[in-house]
């Protein structure tokens, strides 16, 4: 599959908050390009082509700027406050020849060791930092759990990369871990395990002393 995505932008004449939403409902995402010791320039892209585009795993793309074409990588993406709708990107311009600091998704492959003893998998990052020339980038990093067995952590520094990617992300960075599951605790258990009523003292003080003035 071509790696590179073919977009036309639009130049945006504003900015702001007030603007940005009008784009987005205009079914477009607002941008800004940088990189290349250039100025900053604000644009929109087509929502539909740029998203479509991202979920095929598209992480270099050719952006058609006022009839000039300039290959660029994708370098951060906004989301709403719910995590769900990008609300506006990053681009960096690029040199296909460049090393460059990008960040790849990760995607766990085959049945954990652990889920055989017991264990659940639980993924504590979804995505690895590296370093690649452009040519390089992988769409996605593929991450093996097959030996993965209850009490076993998988770091950054574990996993293989392609070849001419070097992992730039600390190689203790967490990703995987395999634990059991705590096992649900009978009505039994859970009494034995209540803490039991302290004496009162004083209302026994009271009995006391009312049984004496009876006698």
């Amino acid at each position: 599959m071509d790696k590179t995505l073919l977009l036309e932008a639009q130049v945006r004449e504003q900015t702001g908050s007030k603007a940005a939403a009008r784009l987005r409902k205009e079914g477009r995402v607002p941008a800004v390009v940088y990189g290349h010791k250039q100025e900053a320039v604000a644009i929109s892209l087509d929502a539909h082509d740029f998203l479509q585009g991202l979920h095929r795993g598209h992480r270099l793309i050719d952006v058609k700027v006022q009839g000039k074409t300039q290959k660029m990588i994708l370098k951060d993406l906004q989301y709403d406050y719910l995590g769900r709708d990008i609300v506006h990107v990053d681009l960096m311009r690029v040199d296909v020849t460049e090393t460059v600091r990008v960040t790849i998704p990760i995607e766990l492959k085959g049945t954990a060791q652990g889920t055989h003893e017991g264990g659940i998998v639980e993924e504590h990052a979804d995505r690895i930092e590296v370093e690649c020339v452009v040519t390089n980038m992988p769409e996605v990093i593929t991450v093996s759990v097959k030996e993965v067995g209850v009490g076993d952590v998988l770091h950054a520094g574990d996993i293989p990369l392609p070849e001419g990617v070097a992992l730039a992300s600390p190689p203790d960075t967490i990703l995987v871990t395999c634990h059991l599951v705590a096992a649900a605790k009978t009505t039994e258990e859970l009494e034995e395990e209540a803490p039991t009523a302290p004496e009162v003292i004083g209302e026994k003080k009271e009995d006391a002393e009312g049984e004496s003035e009876g006698e």
